[in-house]
Formats: structure tokens, C-alpha cells, sequence
């Protein structure tokens, strides 16, 4: 088999053979096939697509190109949940604590953030202590135990992503549905959990801008999880604004608390409550919606969620005063008020903007490398449809250093005004099983 011929065949729009995308994955992994053959391949990918079939052979191959995670020695059904990412997305950190509460078994393993905000595993490392790499021998055994745990992915987990991924990266390939999905799917289901939820997302501060392609990306991920006998379903979810009102890392830790305490903002305890009703139904613990939704209300009205939390902070070696007094968390030298200058409902709020100024104060990282300072970032006090007022405080921004005139002129071009009263758009658009 000819590396060139596979390139040729898919150039040509051709469907590739399971035998050919098997030799493709363990060529490129085992270094016989050069990065500049496989650069050829996604961009054909790109233009011409694959098939459900091809996606799937894909996705496995993927899958077997390094460990996969046996948890089948946890007692229960094991529960993994996926978000496309977006501003202010803290929402593992709210959602896993509450389901586990309800008895489902979270074996969660997370990634970094690269951009506007930190990851999953940067925000919870905003807790002192919280450590993220378990072996899976450790991991297994306080999920046996708590029922939840969050860590960061072993290299030996799908090494094919983490060379693709990549090499996509610097050839203008990352955004095709094809590749996208392979790549999410292959560490999901090498992740070892019986079901997975898919947060899809769309809108200004998401990767897919529109609620039609991140359907098509939903579609083409349960399909791989269904050929690979998976239950895996997904929810549509708006990023055109951020989720809820912290944007950084120990600002959303400690929104996320507040959540589990019942006072969280209201647009993502709602995201919260939708994940945490699937999934509940995923698990078996619940028959429908309306059920899901009272069992999760009830354990955060009694704090077993919160209590969950507390649980698993302790068990991963990190403070958990830190989650009972969220005023211990990392703080910043200076909280900086600004003030609107207009009159009107927000129209519009530049979720990618406002997370790239909470990037530029230290919230996130520009390049691998970066430091994240875990105590920055900005809490908005007003959102899409909401009234305001010449003199409102719009947002507190957290930051070590003096905000600068060009980054504050940026902040308020973040927020676009009408005259005209605004509806607030809805945040689930819909739901895929």
C-alpha cells in the first residue's frame, strides 16, 4: 500500500477503506509516513470529506494508537461529559459535582486551555494543592470511592490526536467537521466512561459560529459514538455571549460555587440543570426531564452537591477551604469598577473580545508557554437584553497591573447598545439523542 495513492483517492473524492485509514493512523504514529503526506490527506480530507463510515474507522484507529482507560472495575455507570469550549465555560465544575450527588459516577479527564482563559485543569489549579495527575489506578479508585474525579489526560492517551491535532493546526486544517470529531471522540471513548454528553456550542466566542454547523458536528459525533456502541448525546448551546459572569480561572471557580450554593447566575445554573437532566437520564437514574431536574434541585438545596465538591478537592490533595470560604481563592492586587458611558439594553456582547482582554491581563495564554495568573480575569454585572444606565458599573475587572487606555476603550466596544428593548436569546437551542 502506497501512501501517495491514499492522498490521490480521497483528492478525488473517493471513500477511504478501513485497511487504508488503519495504515494511514499507525504509519503517521510510528513515524513511516512524513508530516507533509499527512498534511496532503486533511486538506483532501478538508475539501472532500469523509463518510460516517470512514469518520468512524478513524476515530477508532485513533482510539487504539495508544491506552484506553478500563473502568470497568467502577462500580455504576461511568458518566463523561464534552464542551466545544467557549468564555467563561466553568461548567464541569458545577455540573460534575451535582450528578455525582445524584449517584452517577463521574471519570472525568480534562485538557488545558489554550486562549482566552485557562482550561478545566487551570481552573480547578486555581484551588492550593489540587492535584490533576492521578495514575489510573488512583483515579479508578477515588471514583470507586466519591463517585467523581477530574485530572488531566496521560500522554499514552490517543498519541494519534495529539500528532494530528498538531500538524492541523499550522495547516490550516483544524476546522473540518471530519477531523474535528475524530479528534474529540477518539479521547472521549479511549476515556473509558459508558456515556458521554456532548456540549456543543456556537456563536461569536465558539468555534463553530452558527447553530447549523455545530448541529452538523453533533450529528457526525453521536454517529461515531452509535457505531462504536456508545450512548452519546449532545446539546446545542449559544456562546454569543459568556457563560454566566466570570471570565478566569478563580473567578469561575468560585461561580461555580456559588452555583452549587444556589446563587449562581441564572443563564448557567440553567446549562447546568439541562447537562445534568441528560445525563442522569443517560445513567438510568432518572426516567425523565422533570425527574432529573428535581433530583439535581434537591441535592443542591441540601449541599450534598457542594458537599461533593468539597470531597473531591480533598481527594485530590487540594484546599478544601478554599471551596467552603471562596474568599480564600487566589485575589487579585486591584478590582477595577467600569462604568457605562450610554443609555439602552445590551444588543450585543462580544463573548471572543471579552475573553481575549481577560487572555491579555494573564487570564489566559497566548502561547503554550504562558503563565496563567489563576487570580485575574472580569465579572460582568450586565448582559445581552439587560437596562443600563449612565454610571452602571458594566464590569469589575481583577488584575495586578493598571489597565491600559487602549485595553478599556476595547472593553467598551465589547458592548453594543439599542434604544430599543432586547429579548434575551434563548441559551439551549436544542437537544440530539
Amino acid at each position: 500500500m502506497r501512501f501517495v495513492d491514499i492522498i490521490e483517492k480521497k483528492r478525488d473524492g473517493l471513500a477511504l477503506t478501513q485497511e487504508e485509514i488503519s495504515f494511514w493512523i499507525k504509519g503517521y504514529v510510528d513515524g513511516s509516513i512524513p508530516d507533509y503526506q499527512v498534511s496532503a490527506l486533511c486538506m483532501a480530507i478538508y475539501f472532500q470529506g469523509m463518510n460516517d463510515d470512514e469518520i468512524a474507522w478513524l476515530c477508532d484507529e485513533m482510539m487504539h494508537s495508544g491506552e484506553i482507560i478500563d473502568l470497568s472495575d467502577i462500580a455504576g455507570i461511568k458518566a463523561d461529559k464534552h464542551s466545544t469550549g467557549g468564555v467563561g465555560d466553568k461548567t464541569s465544575l458545577s455540573l460534575a459535582p451535582m450528578v455525582a450527588a445524584c449517584g452517577l459516577k463521574v471519570a472525568k479527564m480534562s485538557g488545558r486551555g489554550l486562549g482566552h482563559t485557562g482550561g478545566t485543569l487551570d481552573k480547578v489549579e486555581s484551588i492550593d494543592g489540587f492535584q490533576v495527575a492521578l495514575d489510573e489506578e488512583q483515579f479508578k479508585k477515588q471514583v470507586n470511592e466519591i463517585g467523581l474525579a477530574i485530572i488531566g489526560q496521560t500522554k499514552q492517551l490517543v498519541p494519534a490526536d495529539k500528532k494530528l491535532y498538531s500538524l492541523r493546526d499550522v495547516t490550516a486544517t483544524v476546522d473540518s467537521i471530519p477531523l474535528i470529531a475524530s479528534s474529540i471522540m477518539s479521547k472521549k471513548l479511549a476515556s473509558g466512561s459508558d456515556t458521554i454528553l456532548l456540549d456543543v456550542k456556537f456563536g461569536d466566542g465558539a468555534f463553530m459560529k452558527t447553530p447549523e454547523d455545530a448541529e452538523k458536528l453533533a450529528r457526525t459525533m453521536i454517529a461515531i459514538g452509535k457505531k462504536l456502541n456508545k450512548d452519546t448525546r449532545a446539546m446545542i448551546s449559544s456562546m454569543d455571549q459568556p457563560l454566566g459572569n466570570a471570565i478566569g480561572n478563580a473567578l469561575e471557580v468560585e461561580e461555580a460555587i456559588a452555583t452549587l450554593k444556589n446563587e449562581g447566575p441564572e443563564d448557567f445554573k440553567e446549562l447546568c440543570m439541562n447537562a445534568g437532566a441528560i445525563m442522569l437520564m443517560q445513567g438510568k437514574l432518572a426516567e425523565n426531564e422533570q425527574e432529573a431536574r428535581a433530583m439535581l434541585q434537591k441535592n443542591i438545596d441540601n449541599g450534598a452537591a457542594l458537599g461533593k465538591l468539597v470531597e473531591m478537592v480533598k481527594a485530590q490533595g487540594g484546599n478544601p477551604e478554599q471551596v467552603l470560604h471562596p474568599e480564600l481563592l487566589p485575589k487579585a492586587k486591584m478590582q477595577i469598577e467600569l462604568a457605562s458611558k450610554k443609555e439602552g439594553y445590551v444588543k450585543r456582547l462580544k463573548a471572543l473580545e471579552l475573553g481575549t482582554l481577560a487572555m491579555q491581563i494573564g487570564a489566559g495564554r497566548a502561547v503554550k508557554e504562558d503563565t496563567i495568573n489563576h487570580a485575574v480575569g472580569i465579572v460582568l454585572h450586565k448582559k445581552d437584553g439587560d437596562h443600563v444606565e449612565i454610571g452602571d458599573s458594566l464590569a469589575t475587572i481583577h488584575t495586578d497591573q493598571p489597565l491600559s487606555d487602549e485595553w478599556i476603550d476595547h472593553f467598551y466596544d465589547c458592548f453594543e447598545m439599542s434604544n430599543e428593548k432586547v429579548e434575551k436569546a434563548p441559551l439551549i437551542y436544542k437537544v440530539i439523542e
